[in-house]
């Protein structure tokens, strides 16, 4: 060992530093064999113990100045295991010095090439630049840490500190090049020491091109990036004062971010043409231009404000009609009624100026794209013959799922290792979960030694497999009993492989096995003890009596077992004189088909003959009907929630594992807070209970309640629960409401989905589930605009009809709380509500339904043009009179 070694083990820096600086290239090299032996030691140890702490720093140092390469350097310094605790900048630099100006640079070039994430410093990068003379890298790296090293601590003196920057023009222009914002997001505030402020006065100043800086914010907001671009180049180029001639050579990129930029983008944009436009800077055909794709934007605030300068520039030019006013008919389809009805006023002002038949006969052809009650005007206006029949409406719903069958088990231990490796790298679904297992019950009965020799790459990527332990918890306290009735299906195979590969005890093995169920549970504990029981007594049997196959595996892929499969499982262990696991067994008779009661009658006829108390067993239970615990609604704050009754069905003669699906569910005595995170379980609860899935939604529904009150996340379930078997009763159709306003939009889009599920089947109560949602609505449960998003959504596939029967039992209640008739539904009555108003009319108007809706004349007969009375008394005109289709 040569004495840099020894200096660096003991964490020597300043002795480190002194004994490389005379060193000869070769003496360097003969070094570096002995330190990355020393890396090597390291890497074994966590990087926070007081050994790496100590010697990391010097060790960081010594290898940063023995290599001689500057590819090998650059690594070195950047390395991520030497991450945690590097050398000082100022000794790199100090053990760097006397190597030529070329080396350096490609060492400064090199780590500006890392990514943000190697943490190298940007003083160490700024030095060897600046040492070398090279030019400044203008890479993501190297211009956050400029950023950031310029802007640290916000000071006042921004200006002052880019004043003296040398290399000024090119990181600038780096600015607008970074992939990445978010990173410096944070530096850049508003007001007069912004980043934006001091870019603008250096403009002035001529210290930065102006030209140059309003091509490149220009080009950064055309090209879009990431949400928060817009937030510090739109304010840059406002803060560079574009004059009117320089905003007139620039109108195709302002009608560009007009129609396609982000909100705050476009308007600025709109902003802009507007005035150009009534400048008379703007020609008719780039106001035409500029407003074909502004008025198909989502945003009704900007597409309002087009209308108006539309309608200015009419007035002002008469000229322009032909035009203009065919553009002003692309409106016609615009999603919002409002919208359409400004558009149409706007037709209606000035179609006795327009003398092309052309452009009339354009207009005439956009006609049916606008809501009923409006088609008959623009006809008149137009001089064309309105359509006088009803088209008959014929609801158009997708095809629901249809379950799948599920594979038999992998024939070869490879095929296990492949499809567990899988399931281990990402969440499956309950079909490839439940083969896996299977298929590892299977080939541990059969040869285990071969499985164990198939799974072994597996195996060496799991943390547990590992000689060396270098987490806070052990092997047995994760697999143990600190685990009991919290295992996620991933959690469940990792017990079985290290079951498998000895990583685990037999008494910790059979304690988890015993362990009884606590006094204090959650909603979700009935199911979830069912899975982890089960999963925990496959586990001690692979180590002491291997299973020949599993009987509860599913036949389909709602986790539904059909009863003749379930016998012929029965029969292999008569045959085989194996002995049936007990909580194997118990899911196996929650999962097995009963609904087909022919099928079930038979399958009992052969399960009688087995003459074996499992086949006795399962004939009686063959011989039931699935029943359901009696139910009834309790009130936690704003939600409305379920208390189930007992279910002794659900209790004699199964584990006692299983007897807290049969108790009753309290709201009130079961905790409202849980540790049952991972949301991909829920799928595996829904199997355990394939034909009684108002059980399993009863249980999720103070989770789905969440999503609406707390916005929370946690309706990607109910797709599956629709899909599931059984009773779509009163837990279902809640659970799918609390869905519908959602907070996030991809819930909703999961509630959308079960809900059309449930219509394709024929198992959607319509009438009870906008009775759930009206009063969910008037407790403030769901919010009115986030239900109108879902039901839009929904109608949008042609379930109108679906959706307006919905809708008609959803609105009296805000309705009534609008007109007083409710005061307690009052607070909440007007938020929202005429969103929720404009998609019930257009539901209604679709579909062609007539009838009257409780507490909505009240509501159209008020004064004002509010959207909320305007879709009132659209609503209430297309349940009133034919109007043509």
């Amino acid at each position: 060992m040569n004495e840099l070694t020894v200096a660096v083990r003991a964490g020597r820096t300043a002795e480190t530093l002194r004994l490389t600086a005379g060193l000869t290239d070769a003496e360097r090299r003969s070094c570096l064999a002995e330190l990355k032996e020393l890396r090597k030691e390291l890497r074994k140890v966590p990087a926070w113990e007081n050994r790496s702490m100590k010697v990391l720093p010097a060790l960081h140092l010594a290898g940063a100045a023995c290599h001689t390469g500057a590819a090998a350097a650059a690594a070195w310094i950047a390395a991520g295991d030497l991450r945690w605790n590097q050398a000082p900048t100022d000794a790199l630099l100090r053990a760097l010095e006397g190597r030529d100006a070329g080396w350096l640079a490609d060492v400064a070039n090199r780590l500006a090439q890392r990514p943000g994430s190697a943490g190298v410093p940007y003083d160490l990068m700024a030095a060897l630049v600046a040492r070398s003379g090279c030019e400044v890298p203008v890479t993501d790296p190297y211009v956050v840490g400029w950023v950031r090293h310029v802007g640290a601590g916000r000071c006042r003196d921004l200006v002052d500190r880019l004043r003296r920057e040398p290399n000024l023009t090119p990181l600038v222009g780096g600015l607008f090049t970074l992939t990445d914002l978010s990173e410096v997001r944070w530096l850049f505030g508003d007001g007069p020491d912004s980043w934006q402020c001091a870019l603008a006065a250096l403009a002035r100043e001529g210290l930065l091109d102006r030209a140059d800086l309003v091509d490149a914010c220009v080009a950064r907001l055309l090209r879009g990036g990431g949400p928060t671009d817009h937030r510090i180049f739109l304010p840059l180029l406002t803060e560079l004062a574009l004059t009117r001639e320089e905003q007139r050579t620039r109108i195709p990129d302002w009608t560009a971010l007009a129609r396609d930029a982000v909100s705050p983008v476009a308007s600025h944009a709109q902003a802009v043409l507007a005035d150009l436009a009534l400048d008379g800077g703007l020609t008719s055909r780039q106001l035409a231009d500029a407003s074909e794709g502004l008025l198909f934007r989502a945003e009704k605030k900007l597409v309002r404000a087009q209308l108006v300068l539309l309608g200015k520039v009419l007035s002002r030019d008469a000229g322009a009609t032909a035009e203009l006013l065919p553009v002003v008919g692309q409106a016609f389809g615009h999603g919002d009624s409002e919208v359409q009805e400004r558009a149409l006023k706007l037709v209606e002002r000035h179609a006795k100026r327009l003398d092309d038949s052309e452009a009339r006969d354009g207009l005439a052809c956009l006609v049916p794209q606008l809501v009923p009650a409006l088609r008959t005007r623009a006809a008149a206006v137009l001089g064309v013959a309105a359509a006088t029949a009803q088209e008959v409406y014929e609801e158009v719903l997708p095809p629901a799922p249809e379950p799948v069958r599920s594979a038999p088990a992998p024939r070869t231990a490879e095929e296990v290792a492949e499809e567990v490796g899988a399931l281990l790298a990402s969440d499956g679904d309950v079909a490839a979960f439940e083969r896996a297992l299977d298929g590892l019950v299977r080939h541990t009965h059969q040869d285990p030694d071969g499985l164990r020799a198939a799974l072994a790459p597996v195996l060496a990527t799991r943390w547990w497999a590992q000689s060396e332990q270098r987490h806070w918890y052990s092997r047995e306290d994760l697999f143990g009993n600190t685990r009991y009735g919290l295992l996620t299906a991933q959690e469940g195979l990792e017990l079985l492989l290290a079951t498998l590969h000895g990583a685990v005890s037999t008494h910790t093995l059979h304690e988890a096995m015993r362990r009884r169920t606590s006094e204090h549970e959650c909603a979700h504990n009935g199911l979830s003890r069912v899975f982890d029981a089960r999963l925990r007594e496959v586990a001690y049997r692979l180590r002491t009596d291997p299973m020949p196959l599993l009987l509860a595996t599913p036949t389909w892929s709602t986790g539904l077992l059909e009863p003749d499969e379930l016998v012929d499982r029965l029969a292999e262990y008569r045959r085989l004189d194996a002995r049936v696991g007990a909580s194997d067994f118990a899911q196996a008779l929650l999962r097995v088909r009963r609904d087909d009661r022919a099928a079930a009658e038979r399958a009992a006829r052969r399960a009688r003959a087995l003459g074996s108390p499992e086949g006795t067993r399962l004939a009686r239970w063959l011989g039931a009907e699935n029943t359901l615990p009696s139910a009834g609604r309790r009130t936690r704050g704003v939600r409305i929630l379920l208390e189930t009754a007992e279910l002794l069905e659900l209790q004699d003669g199964f584990p006692q594992e299983f007897h807290r699906l049969g108790r009753p569910m309290s709201v009130f005595a079961d905790r409202w807070h849980c540790a049952h995170w991972d949301q991909a379980i829920r799928g595996h609860w829904l199997a355990v209970l394939p034909e009684r899935r108002e059980m399993v939604a009863a249980r999720l529904l103070g989770d789905l309640a969440s999503t609406a009150v707390d916005d929370g996340r946690g309706a990607a379930v109910l797709p599956l629960l629709a899909e599931s078997g059984g009773e779509a009763g009163e837990a279902v159709h809640l659970c799918v409401a609390y869905g519908l306003g959602a907070r996030h939009a991809e819930d909703r889009l999961a509630a959308v989905d079960a809900l059309l599920v449930l219509a394709a089947r024929g198992e959607l109560d319509a009438v009870r589930l906008g009775s759930d949602l009206g009063e969910l609505v008037g407790r403030g449960a769901v919010k009115p605009q986030r239900l109108a998003d879902s039901v839009r959504t929904a109608a949008a596939t042609g379930a109108n009809a679906t959706m307006w029967e919905m809708l008609r039992h959803v609105l009296p209640v805000p309705l009534a709380g609008l007109t007083g008739a409710r005061p307690e539904a009052a607070a909440v009555a007007a938020r929202g509500l005429g969103d929720l108003l404009a998609v019930a009319a257009e539901c209604a108007e679709r579909s062609g339904a007539k009838g009257e809706v409780p507490h909505l004349a009240p509501a159209a007969a008020r004064r004002g043009s509010s959207r909320l009375v305007a879709q009132a008394r659209r609503l209430r005109d297309a349940l009133a009179e034919e109007v043509a289709a």
